[in-house]
């Protein structure tokens, strides 16, 4: 393992264990108000389809932003995991208790005979997933690269939002020549300086 690997790894460790502290009540209370103020966004309003994710563990509960999102009838698009390609497939979902089941590493996922492929070009609001993150949107993911590849290779893509509790951001992370920046954090206290 590099020193950047080992590095990030520790974080990583050190990071997940702040943010599995909270309880679940603290949890669905930080998530609830993440929420307002993602749906507060102006890029998010002005959305009219949306790729986010269904949360897993102790993350961010994306539930009530999800719900939203096809309240409002945005297109939901949704991530699957290609393990062989190293890659995220993304796909239209209208119907996630029909349309979703447990995958990799126990996330929900997209079921791809019940869905509809979706090209990037298609997508207007990115909201993604990871351990760590700073003020100014660089950010550590759980260490697969699916994330950092398919933002790396998106050439004018539309505003992308990371959520996370307050716990999950450090001043400074160690950052690799393929480390992908958000434009924006979104924690319980509001939106973290780069503006999406």
């Amino acid at each position: 393992m590099s020193g950047l690997a080992a590095e990030k790894a520790a974080l990583r460790r050190s990071i997940l264990a702040r943010r599995d502290e909270l309880s679940p009540d603290q949890r669905a209370q930080l998530s609830a108000r993440i929420t307002s103020h993602l749906l507060g966004l102006p890029a998010f309003a002005a959305g009219s389809s949306v790729l986010a994710y269904l949360s897993f563990g102790g993350e961010f509960d994306t539930g009530a932003l999800v719900g939203a999102v096809l309240a409002q009838r945005k297109r939901l698009i949704l991530p699957r995991v290609d393990r062989a390609n190293r890659r995220l497939q993304l796909f239209e979902v209208a119907d996630i208790g029909a349309q979703t089941a447990a995958g990799t590493w126990g996330i929900r996922e997209p079921i791809p005979d019940r869905c509809v492929p979706v090209s990037k070009g298609d997508i207007s609001f990115v909201l993604v997933p990871g351990v760590a993150f700073t003020p100014h949107g660089d950010r550590l993911g759980y260490g697969g690269g699916f994330y950092d590849r398919l933002l790396g290779e998106w050439p004018g893509r539309p505003p992308v939002v990371a959520a996370a509790f307050a716990v999950q951001v450090v001043e400074t992370l160690p950052m690799g020549p393929d480390d992908v920046r958000v434009d924006g954090v979104v924690t319980e206290d509001g939106l973290l300086p780069r503006t999406p």
